[in-house]
């Protein structure tokens, strides 16, 4: 297949005709607050994949002020602006023993730019507030007047060479509690200096990476699922799923300039 073909639909049995090997439930975090560029997209990729796995999803959503579901099988968050942050922080920190405990007994997240910083220690934003983490993640982070922005390519030892669009201006310090998701190859990442981007902590991934970027990295998708169905089932069976439009996705976005 080149970049210039469209894929074809594909042949194969529709998970709905096939007895599911059961529910997988996703809880994405503040999607009216962090939610931008749209972040929501990884939720949605979940659901699908998870589909074609032959399981259930069942899509939820917390917010400020809701009860926090029970018995979560995967945690994803995106990123928002500075006066995102300062909305969720309180209600986060009532729920971080809640996604501390998750995050320490493996339930696997994916947490974006936002969020990413709000689980390290803290975010101190460029006019001087400090907005507290829930710690998490060993990491700091400081707002600059420099803007990271541009698409990325890094190399990740676990799920190959991953591609996405960063725009933040925190710059983030990495802790010996934690590993970088990747190296970057083109673009910034975590900061200016060191040449990482992201992070990686017992089954949480971390990362400033928009675009969405699961539909571009359905390994990492498929990292998340599978855990969260050894975590349930304790095995992981896997489907089909259908690749061929992250494929040229990645074709295209690899060309991009930054």
């Amino acid at each position: 297949m080149t970049s210039e073909t469209q894929p074809k639909p594909k042949t194969q049995p529709s998970p709905e005709t096939q007895p599911s090997k059961g529910t997988i439930r996703v809880l994405q975090l503040y999607p009216k607050e962090m939610n931008i560029y749209g972040d929501w997209g990884n939720a949605l990729v979940l659901q699908q994949r998870i589909k074609w796995h032959g399981y259930t999803p069942e899509l939820l959503e917390y917010n400020v002020g809701d009860e926090f579901p029970e018995d979560i099988d995967i945690v994803v968050g995106g990123g928002g602006q500075d006066s995102g942050q300062l909305v969720i922080q309180d209600d986060l920190q009532a729920q971080a023993p809640h996604l501390r405990r998750m995050a320490d007994d493996g339930a696997p997240m994916l947490v974006i730019c936002g969020l990413y910083q709000l689980f390290g220690k803290f975010f101190k934003t460029s006019t001087g507030p400090v907005i507290p983490g829930i710690g998490i993640l060993d990491i700091e982070t400081h707002g600059t007047d420099e803007r990271l922005i541009g698409n990325v390519i890094m190399k990740s030892t676990e799920f190959g060479d991953i591609l996405g669009y960063e725009n933040h201006s925190g710059q983030t310090t990495l802790g010996p509690g934690v590993e970088p998701l990747g190296t970057v190859t083109k673009g910034a990442g975590n900061n200016s200096k060191d040449g990482h981007e992201g992070a990686r902590y017992n089954n949480v991934v971390a990362s400033y990476l928009h675009g969405s970027l699961l539909p571009k990295n359905p390994a990492i998708a498929d990292f998340l699922i599978r855990t969260a169905a050894e975590r349930k089932f304790g095995s992981f069976v896997p489907g089909a799923p259908d690749d061929d439009y992250a494929r040229l996705a990645r074709e295209h976005a690899a060309r991009r300039p930054r």
